[in-house]
């Protein structure tokens, strides 16, 4: 027997409910599907429906195969689905959480791009710093920044992001620009979170470590970044967020021979096998942050 064909039609079955609508949405005779449904039951040993003139109804063992062979099934589409031609199939609807910043900054303006390159593929977007359940919440992927704290979910690298100091011109004229990573002691740094995160600058192979004072705050970089716009202090953002700024005058690169340490970006989902939306959602942003990175 051929229990994975076998199983994929039990599954069918259960989730509609009938042999009827089963039947006719697997475009085959009612009682052929019934007749199959029954030589599974006999090579398991176990009655998986309860079958009356007017109801049918899952066994305590059906229930029990149900939700052990959904995740079986639903894998082996999704393979056969994503072996197909990748650009062909891009269609239907994809959800996807964001962090805030990374979604303002580095996501929105490519979707212009994205969405007329894939016409067909709808796109919902959950904007929140939240951990979501890429299991138990119907999201295909999640997108976040930062080393990934260990976990069951398949994490592919999309880009790193080096980060480099930025203060307006405002800023710089009235306190001056430092000249070394000491000189920053000297200077409102402004810091992520609520503080105690040094800022680890390299040139080269030469290390400096920087404990960021300043009287502001705030755990986000957009929030930073409009501070530091402000005259506020200077802050240590990626390049590719600032970018419009330095190019309008509002922020200027200061020691911009040193840098951060990378930031990392993955995507993260919670199977290998990925539909052929979530391919093009994933290379889409490494192709355009390959030369940001």
């Amino acid at each position: 027997m051929d229990y994975l064909n076998e199983m994929a039609l039990f599954v069918e079955v259960a989730q509609a409910n009938g042999f009827s609508r089963a039947a006719a949405k697997l475009g085959m005779p009612q009682s052929t599907l019934s007749r199959r449904i029954a030589a599974l039951e006999d090579a398991l040993g176990l009655r998986l429906f309860n079958r009356s003139t007017r109801r049918l109804e899952l066994t305590s063992a059906g229930a029990y195969y149900l939700e052990r062979a959904l995740p079986i099934v639903t894998e082996a589409r999704l393979l056969h689905g994503a072996l197909d031609d990748m650009r062909e199939n891009v269609k239907g609807a994809l959800r996807v959480s964001l962090p805030v910043d990374l979604a303002y900054q580095m996501v929105a303006p490519l979707l212009p791009e994205f969405a007329e390159r894939y016409p067909l593929l709808r796109l919902d977007f959950d904007v929140t710093p939240r951990k979501v359940d890429l299991i138990g919440e119907p999201f295909d992927l999640a997108i976040r920044t930062g080393r990934l704290p260990d976990s069951d979910y398949i994490a592919t690298p999309l880009a790193t992001f080096s980060g480099c100091l930025y203060a307006a011109p405002s800023y710089l004229a009235e306190r001056g620009e430092p000249q070394s990573p000491d000189g920053l002691a000297a200077h409102e740094c402004l810091r992520f979170g609520s503080g105690g995160a040094t800022w680890t600058l390299h040139n080269g192979d030469t290390r400096a470590t920087v404990q960021p004072e300043s009287r502001f705050g705030a755990n986000s970089p957009g929030m930073i970044r409009q501070m530091a716009a402000a005259g506020l202090g200077i802050a240590l953002l990626p390049e590719i967020l600032v970018r419009e700024d330095v190019a309008q005058g509002r922020l200027k690169a200061v020691l911009p021979d040193w840098q951060s340490e990378p930031t990392p970006v993955h995507a993260l989902t919670a199977t290998r096998l990925l539909t052929a939306n979530v391919w093009a959602f994933v290379g889409f942003l490494k192709e355009k942050w390959a030369g940001d990175a």
